[in-house]
């Protein structure tokens, strides 16, 4: 929270928030200057998972140009028009228009679902591409067998083979737009590091290209640069901003002999540093690899899809084998082929493919309606199974920037001409510590004198005339200054400020001290209702930060949270994180800072707050779009809402094949119950109705963080 010139008490070089290897802030790049280091969402392709090999635009593609050859293939198809009661137009070549287009179909939409299938063949993990290829290869065949007149069956299917293709790319394009991707946190990582860097020579300084440092090198990195490699300082002192690398709003003052890292800026003066390693070697590379490899670890988890759709492979293979078995045995090959192929082609339901997408579709759509963006599909499945929400800290529960708290005048002073004298130096300056003490004067409604002469002492202070008096602002280097001694009734104050790690000010007029005022980072109005709130459902609240154990202990004192880790450095976040995983707790990170990083892609649930850096929305499976930690209660809700919508779907889709695939394999046929091809597909697309309404419903969920307790 320190000045650029003010060097209060928690700007200690030792402090345990800011370790002395941590390095200066760079401004998080805009979304535009990451993606344009890498591809877009669209054109991302997945390397994990069904969905290897395959990216967004490529599912999208496919399903417009299946759904316009689907058309005139359902049009022209003798089954779906003796459904409808209409008899499609006879002429020329007609009968080949769904034979023709089908197959297109079929090896152009069908492709991915084939590749996918034999991949799970080969690993021996039927899943939903499997299923899918077995029911839209079953339909190609007795499609084909039909249409050449071999055999005599009536198995045309090539309407129900192009819907089926249709709605399967519809269900996992919808899919693959809800989920979140590694690749973005890395390229985010990546946009920290500037592309040149300044090198001093002999002969004075070169530009060169950043990959062409080495370890030894000696390079300027001026006032607003960031840091193009890690280094120790050899010339200069630079107020550092480590917010970006640490997640902390304080400035702290480096000099001589101090390091600093990669991806970070100097806020206030040019230094020379000696390059001490680079590429791979780098903290910011670090941080790079904790985050590929959590997120990798995260992706292990199966969609309950997936494993609805392992359950129903086995189901209709067995099905179909045991069929055309016994009606061979009875006799009536024939009738073997006609309901081994009906079962076979009702075991992939429509419903199936839509039962998870659509509800995800929906509940993202609800979701950032209530300003929460979720990235990662498994995210909004996990939030429900959360025992323990772990907030960062600064810029999470508190604003990330300082506010006045406490005025304490020395004897025969007025406190608001105290604030206002204050704020007067403080105009001219920029700094978060001096817009904080002009606005807590402006709300207040204090006439603020007029100030000249600003001036700015790094790491001690600023100074200005008002009324003719010289007035100095500043921490205790400027007391050492200015040999100026604290009148014991305001040590008694400004020491309990410390003690609960606030920075403090001093107001000086010559030698003589006018009062002090205590800066901290305000606790947000909203954490103390999302604690309450979370805390009521049943959810343990931890904090994490990397200030010290008594600034930490004065938030969650305030907050009512009972564990706490303080003093964390950059780098052990993820390991705090694993820790609680170590003791049988699911854990929802909350953060905002590029350290948070890996701990947001380690923990079960990673929620990045919006207004903090694109590394950490990036590296988090929901992003809030805005600041209001209420917002996790929404996802809370949303995610067992959705949870139950998804298992409805499921069971319903899932219950529709037990049901009807006996049927069409012809179980009650001595009865006189059989389920013709046409009826099982007919029914096959009313059950996709019943699932598409039941995920509709989630639309009646309240999420506004505001309203929700």
């Amino acid at each position: 929270m320190d000045h650029d010139h003010h060097n209060g008490p928690s700007a200690r070089q030792d402090e345990p928030g800011a370790p002395r290897s941590g390095a200066a802030v760079a401004h998080a790049p805009d979304a535009h200057a990451v993606h344009s280091q890498g591809m877009d969402d669209e054109h991302m392709v997945h390397t994990q998972g069904q969905h290897a090999g395959h990216s967004v635009a490529m599912f999208k593609n496919r399903f417009w140009l299946t759904l316009a050859m689907s058309v005139p293939v359902v049009f022209f198809s003798p089954m779906f028009g003796g459904l409808l009661g209409y008899t499609p137009p006879v002429f020329l070549g007609s009968a080949w228009i769904p034979p023709a287009l089908g197959t297109v179909i079929f090896f152009y939409g069908g492709q991915p679902f084939l590749k996918g299938g034999l991949e799970e063949l080969k690993s021996r993990k039927p899943a939903m591409m499997l299923l899918i290829a077995m029911a839209i290869s079953v339909a190609f065949i007795a499609s084909w067998i039909t249409s050449l007149g071999i055999g005599g069956f009536d198995l045309d299917f090539w309407w129900e083979l192009a819907l089926l293709v249709a709605i399967m790319l519809l269900g996992h394009w919808i899919e693959m737009r809800a989920l979140g991707s590694a690749r973005g946190a890395l390229d985010a990582l990546a946009a920290l590091l500037p592309d040149e860097a300044d090198r001093i020579t002999a002969e004075g300084t070169e530009t060169i290209k950043v990959s062409e440092l080495a370890a030894g090198d000696t390079v300027l990195v001026r006032s607003g640069a960031r840091m193009p490699a890690d280094g120790t300082i050899v010339d200069g002192q630079a107020e550092f901003d480590e917010s970006m690398i640490t997640g902390e709003s304080r400035t702290v003052l480096r000099s001589s002999g101090d390091k600093v890292i990669a991806g970070t800026i100097a806020t206030d003066n040019t230094v020379r540093v000696q390059v001490t390693a680079v590429g791979d070697d780098t903290a910011l590379a670090g941080i790079q690899r904790l985050v590929a490899e959590a997120q990798a670890s995260s992706s292990k988890a199966q969609a309950l899809a997936d494993r609805a759709a392992g359950f129903l492979f086995y189901f209709a293979a067995g099905a179909g084998v045991l069929t055309f078995i016994v009606w061979s045995l009875l006799g009536s090959v024939p009738d073997a082929v006609t309901r081994t192929v009906t079962v076979l082609v009702i075991a992939c339901p429509h419903a199936l493919g839509l039962a998870i997408p659509l509800v995800i579709a929906i509940s993202t759509e609800q979701a950032a309606r209530a300003g929460v963006l979720i990235k990662n599909r498994m995210a909004l499945e996990r939030m429900r199974t959360i025992d323990v929400v772990l907030f960062d800290k600064t810029g999470t529960l508190t604003k990330g920037e300082p506010a006045l708290k406490d005025v304490a005048t020395a004897q025969g002073v007025d406190r608001n001409d105290l604030l206002a004298l204050a704020a007067a130096v403080e105009a001219d300056s920029e700094h978060p510590v001096a817009r904080a003490i002009v606005r807590a004067a402006r709300e207040q409604n204090l006439t603020i004198p007029a100030a000249s002469g600003f001036s700015s002492m790094t790491g001690r202070g600023v100074r200005a005339t008002v009324d003719g008096r010289t007035i100095h602002v500043g921490g205790p280097a400027l007391l050492r200054d200015l040999e100026a001694h604290e009148p014991k009734s305001l040590a008694a104050a400004t020491g309990a400020w410390m003690d609960r790690g606030a920075a403090v000010l001093h107001i000086i007029d010559g030698q003589r001290i006018l009062g002090a005022v205590s800066l901290e980072d305000a606790v947000r109005t909203e954490s103390r209702q999302a604690v309450k709130a979370l805390q009521d459902r049943g959810i343990k609240v931890a904090m994490i930060t990397g200030d010290a154990q008594q600034v930490a202990s004065a938030v969650a004192e305030e907050l009512n949270i009972e564990e706490v880790f303080a003093e964390v450095l950059p780098a052990d976040k993820d390991k705090k994180v694993a820790e609680l995983q170590a003791r049988g707790l699911k854990v929802a990170m909350v953060g905002d800072g590029v350290n948070d990083s890996p701990a947001l892609a380690r923990a079960e649930v990673g929620i990045a707050i919006g207004t903090g850096t694109d590394v950490a929305m990036e590296s988090a499976g929901v992003v809030l779009a805005g600041n209001d930690p209420r917002a996790v209660l929404s996802m809370l809700d949303l995610s067992r809402a959705s949870y139950r919508k998804m298992w409805q779907n499921l069971i319903w889709a899932t219950g529709y094949n037990i049901i009807s695939v006996p049927l069409a394999a012809g179980v009650l046929a001595f009865a006189g119950v059989v389920l013709s091809p046409a009826t099982g597909a007919v029914l096959m697309s009313i059950s996709t109705v019943v699932v598409a309404l039941n995920a509709q419903l989630l639309r009646r969920l309240k999420l506004n963080p505001a309203q929700i307790r």
